[in-house]
């Protein structure tokens, strides 16, 4: 390793470059005018609301300047994640700087008018948010909430051979449990295959009020924490700039050298071996080269630099005293010229076109996005002759489809999973593909291998941070999870649809990418083995708070309409789909034509079910179990009470609830009548807490004659027919809501209701005794 490897010329060009973004950088936290400072700064030209966070952004200038010097050097394509979520000021001042920035928002010129646009946009009403935004070029990665950037970089990196994702880690990122998983991502990465991702733990010693435990473990602790993860560390540790730009260089050409040796030895030399990829500890005093002291208290190197330094400036003048020499300690004369643009000489050093980190096409990976070569979804058909007529496991066919989709589309489509692609019955898949895995291999193991496709790893967290990461690149995904535990991403979901919020209708040059398809099965209907730990449909919930033209949500009753769904999921763009459907052996309803007629409406009466003439009764549902108890308690009344007039609405796009005005696939309220009369009662199943579809319908003309019957909360290992039994959802205690509900059933009520409730006290002694539920349950059809 080269002692001193930069030049003179070099070294004063990085340190200019460096000392430019973070003049940048601190203007745009503090000033509203004077962005040359021409006249001796005043209470006038700064902010009247101080926000932003300074303390990570030295650190994060410093390896982006490092990073651009590199990618010339050794004509690297290379982007630019910043995990410590307020690093904003660092990557808008750098993008402002390569000229990106400006390519965007033409308005942010490189001029003295520029630059005053540039400081007052920052966290400033109109303006741009704190973080590295979608707004920013040449971010896939906001950072607001910690804990997802090494996931997002590995995902970024998979399938695309050249590319490397630098990616900081803040120390306090890295107490997070999202980010410990991430490391081992390190085991999934094919060198012959893949880019590579080059992480760089930021230590900078503090959180917002606290050391870091990182920060605080001894230099050999540190190096084998992460010998242990699989990495070779290297260290760049120290305050004094001169020093830290030469050592950060020589370890910096080290680790491109040592990642060129993986790459050769496994693409030319045909090495299986997996490789221990470098990495980078970086330790820099926090708010490095700002204010060393406040008020007479340590301010550098220290958690008071976290945020905003100096406040309270208009009742403390000698804090704009301190503002103005920090400012001038960057010496902006010799990086700016009269006029405000940065010296011809320093500019040079950011690389060129895309090349540079902020236009990577990556970063906006729409424009690199084709669409999947797609197989016919018929040919996956379930041939249903008549309802109930046929039996199959819903997620199983799909998994056939799924099997052929990756076959046609294996350089941009992957499957991701917490370790349940075989248990949710997807294992089609391996027919054409294996588990992609780098670690070691046992001569029994099954499935695994260094170019699988299918990505599985015990952590929800890690799988969807790889997902957002292959989806924000410009490629394809779906994910398949057990319904009560994909709530341990809500907030990483969150994150992703705030993202689609602002990118798919505020962001034009952001160009659409492809959808984040969950399957959420193994569902609280059928958990009944596994008990009240594994019961909860609430992941929906959660989404539904989200824009409407963000998200779907699908409950494909059976096969056929599973199929369609999953293809048109596959199709979409600029939006997440969740999708919930069983994987055990049910009875089927539609064939594959009703099936396609019925999905494309979204919900819809169920004609052979139902009466011709205006019903007594409506019996709604939306899921497969509800939808199963639904049938046979419209099978009972039909015995029960002849005279009747029932229709059947069966329910596939939940959204379809909702008014037109409030989300793209809602139906007008005209259609909503006439599927829905509003003067007729309803008796609604559904999947789910009962409340969403009141919350969904609550506009809507028949709301008080709307009664919802679904999960509350009532779960435990037990039979899958006392599950629904338990939450009030079964078919007796839905004829028994018919009888309550519907005036001219006052006089059979009584006597059908002592059935009924018959019918539960036979069932709860027959499961007690036998274990299992009663052959009228198992074997029912629909006649």
């Amino acid at each position: 390793m080269k002692q001193n490897p930069l030049s003179l010329e070099a070294l004063a060009q990085v340190d200019a470059y460096w000392r430019a973004s973070n003049y940048l950088s601190v203007g745009q936290i503090y000033l509203l005018d004077n962005p040359l400072l021409k006249e001796p700064l005043s209470i006038k030209h700064i902010k009247p609301r101080l926000l932003g966070h300074w303390g990570t952004t030295p650190g994060l200038n410093f390896i982006y300047t490092h990073m651009n010097r590199l990618i010339n050097q050794y004509d690297l394509n290379m982007l630019f994640i910043a995990g410590p979520g307020h690093g904003g000021p660092s990557v808008v001042a750098q993008t402002y700087l390569e000229g990106v920035y400006s390519e965007v928002y033409p308005e942010i010129s490189h001029d003295e008018e520029g630059l005053q646009k540039l400081f007052k946009q920052f966290s400033f009403p109109g303006g741009i948010p704190s973080h590295a935004a979608p707004q920013t070029p040449g971010s896939i990665h906001e950072g607001g909430e910690l804990g997802y950037a090494l996931s997002h970089a590995y995902g970024a990196v998979f399938d695309t051979k050249d590319l490397i994702a630098c990616c900081v880690i803040g120390d306090g990122e890295a107490e997070t449990g999202p980010l410990a998983a991430a490391w081992h991502s390190n085991k999934f990465l094919d060198p012959k295959r893949d880019g590579v991702v080059l992480p760089i733990l930021h230590l900078n010693g503090y959180k917002i009020a606290n050391p870091t435990i990182l920060a605080r473990i001894s230099h050999e602790e540190l190096e084998e924490l992460f010998c242990g993860y699989g990495y070779e560390p290297y260290f760049v540790e120290g305050d004094e700039p001169e020093l830290m730009h030469q050592r950060m260089a020589a370890v910096l050409d080290e680790m491109v050298q040592k990642i060129k040796t993986i790459w050769h030895n496994a693409r030319t030399l045909d090495s299986h071996e997996r490789p221990r990829w470098p990495m980078l500890i970086l330790r820099t005093p926090k708010g490095w080269t700002g204010p060393k002291e406040v008020d007479g208290l340590k301010t550098e190197g220290h958690w008071r630099s976290h945020q905003v330094p100096l406040s309270s400036l208009e009742s403390k003048p000698e804090h704009i005293t301190i503002l103005e020499k920090w400012l001038k300690s960057y010496k902006p004369e010799a990086l700016f010229d009269e006029k405000g643009k940065l010296f011809a000489h320093i500019a040079s050093l950011a690389p060129k076109g895309e090349k540079r980190m902020g236009a990577n096409v990556y970063t906006n990976g729409g424009q690199l996005l084709k669409p999947l070569v797609l197989p016919d979804f018929t040919a996956y058909a379930v041939n249903v002759p008549a309802p109930t007529q046929s039996s199959a496991e819903a997620t199983r066919i799909l998994g056939y489809y799924l099997r052929d989709v990756m076959r046609e589309n294996m350089q941009n489509f992957r499957v991701f999973g917490p370790d349940e692609t075989a248990s949710n019955r997807l294992s089609a898949l391996f027919e054409v593909t294996n588990r992609v895995w780098m670690a070691e291999k046992n001569s029994f193991d099954e499935h695994l291998s260094s170019d699988g496709r299918v990505m599985e790893i015990l952590s929800e967290h890690t799988c969807q941070g790889w997902l957002e990461g292959y989806l924000l690149t410009g490629r394809h995904g779906f994910f398949s999870c057990y319904e009560a535990f994909i709530h341990i991403v809500d907030s990483m979901f969150n994150q992703h649809a705030k993202w689609l919020k602002v990118t798919s209708r505020e962001i034009p040059w952001r160009k659409p990418i492809a959808a984040l398809n969950y399957l959420l099965t193994s569902h609280v209907w059928r958990q009944d083995h596994n008990g009240f730990s594994h019961q909860d449909p609430g992941f929906i919930d959660v989404v539904v708070n989200k824009k409407a033209h963000i998200i779907n949500v699908y409950f494909p009753p059976d096969a056929n309409t599973l199929l369609w769904v999953g293809d048109w999921c596959l199709k979409s763009r600029d939006c997440i789909n969740v999708i919930v459907a069983g994987k055990q052996p049910e009875v089927q309803w539609l064939n594959m034509n009703d099936a396609i007629a019925h999905c494309e409406k979204g919900m819809g009466i169920w004609e052979w079910a139902s009466d011709k003439d205006k019903p007594d009764v409506v019996m709604a549902c939306c899921g497969d179990v509800p939808t199963l108890e639904t049938l046979a308690a419209v099978s009972l009344l039909r015995v029960l009470v002849p005279s009747l007039k029932i229709w059947v609405v069966n329910v596939v796009d939940l959204m379809a609830l909702q008014p037109k005005e409030e989300h793209p696939h809602g139906w007008t309220h005209e259609a909503y009548n006439a599927l829905f009369p509003k003067d007729v009662p309803t008796i609604f199943a559904y999947h789910g807490y009962p409340w969403l579809i009141h919350r969904l319908a609550y506009k809507r003309a028949h709301h008080e004659h709307l009664h919802v019957r679904g999960y509350k909360e009532e779960g435990t290992t037990t039979t899958p027919f006392d599950m629904v039994v338990l939450n009030d959802t079964d078919r007796f205690h839905l004829v028994m809501d018919v009888m309550h509900r519907v005036p001219k059933m006052k006089p059979y009520q009584e006597e059908v209701c002592q059935k009924m409730s018959a019918k539960l006290a036979e069932h709860k002694a027959y499961i007690e005794e036998y274990g299992i539920d009663m052959p009228e349950i198992l074997t029912w059809k629909w006649e």
